[in-house]
């Protein structure tokens, strides 16, 4: 979008973190986490740490694919990893993965995973 990029047409990295962001909501509803069920349970995923790899800028008017896995799991936290791919050309533009762990709102008490999550998405 035209607000994503700098007097010169490139990409800024604000815009990258809101597509993560955007990425990571859509694999939560995979993980079981949806929006709605997040609202009922009050147990949300928490950004915890993200680390980004800026190798190549996108540009104004490029088609960005975004693919999110679920990257590391432990006893209490998880990593996702995201890639950047330019649909033209197929360059990886960012690479990034962010940490996460579980919390019980409105207390903020950080939860342990279920037990259940490394077979299922590690």
């Amino acid at each position: 979008m035209f607000f994503d990029t700098d007097c010169g047409g490139v990409v800024h990295n604000l815009a990258y973190l809101r597509m993560i962001e955007t990425c990571r909501t859509r694999l939560a509803a995979l993980l079981g986490m949806d929006l709605a069920t997040m609202a009922g349970t009050q147990v949300y995923p928490v950004v915890t740490r993200t680390e980004a790899d800026y190798r190549r800028p996108a540009k104004l008017g490029d088609w960005l694919r975004i693919r999110g896995r679920v990257d590391e799991i432990s006893r209490a936290r998880f990593w996702c990893a995201f890639e950047m791919v330019r649909e033209s050309d197929g360059a990886v533009l960012v690479t990034a993965r962010q940490a996460l762990a579980l919390v019980r709102m409105p207390e903020g008490k950080p939860l342990r995973l279920p037990a259940d999550w490394a077979q299922r998405w590690g």
